[in-house]
């Protein structure tokens, strides 16, 4: 390379001019220079982050091969030709971080197992019971079905249901004990 590497801005010209030749017409030699020039500096801010130098190498050369291939995609209106190859550089590792740190598949996650299927048969009891309790319920007297409703459908506790209907805490609990043993009657009668 003809330029001196302390003039910043020459060396911009020179590289982007490089880049323009690989991304126009797929020229090796231009892209050699710039593997020449940024391969080392790749590497040694890779091996400063991750201080393995082995993973800071493989990590180079995938950074200069996507230098390879997105080379169309460079832009000089959007900074330095430097600028460009670090972000991908820097871009590289985080994708590489991540697929590190990605958790394994579980195929026993909850989230990837199926809900079990209820066989016909027990859906089908399952539907039967309930109608069947439905059945029970409406034979109750309304004051112990809105005892159950508040009890179990609004998960009241009996002192709150004692305060709401204006009845002793005891009187709640018999009445209660006394619906489910007619609920049970009949359930029993029906089976």
């Amino acid at each position: 390379m003809a330029v001196d590497p302390s003039d910043k801005k020459a060396l911009n010209i020179a590289m982007r001019q490089k880049l323009f030749a690989v991304a126009t017409s797929r020229d090796v030699a231009a892209f050699e220079e710039l593997f020449r020039y940024y391969g080392p500096r790749v590497r040694a801010y890779m091996a400063k982050l991750s201080r393995d130098g082995q993973f800071a190498e493989e990590l180079m050369q995938e950074t200069m091969v996507a230098v390879w291939n997105k080379a169309a995609q460079y832009s000089p209106d959007k900074g330095n030709v430097s600028t460009w190859i670090f972000t991908i550089a820097r871009n590289q590792r985080i994708d590489h971080w991540r697929k590190a740190n990605r958790p394994d598949f579980d195929p026993n996650d909850p989230a990837f197992v199926p809900a079990e299927i209820k066989p016909a048969d027990a859906a089908f009891d399952m539907n039967e019971d309930a109608d069947r309790l439905h059945r029970a319920m409406e034979t109750l007297p309304p004051e112990q079905l809105e005892l159950l409703r508040l009890s179990f459908f609004e998960e009241a506790s009996h002192g709150t249901i004692s305060e709401k209907l204006g009845l002793p805490l005891g009187t709640v609990k018999s009445r209660i004990r006394l619906a489910f043993a007619k609920l049970r009657t009949a359930l029993e009668d029906r089976s």
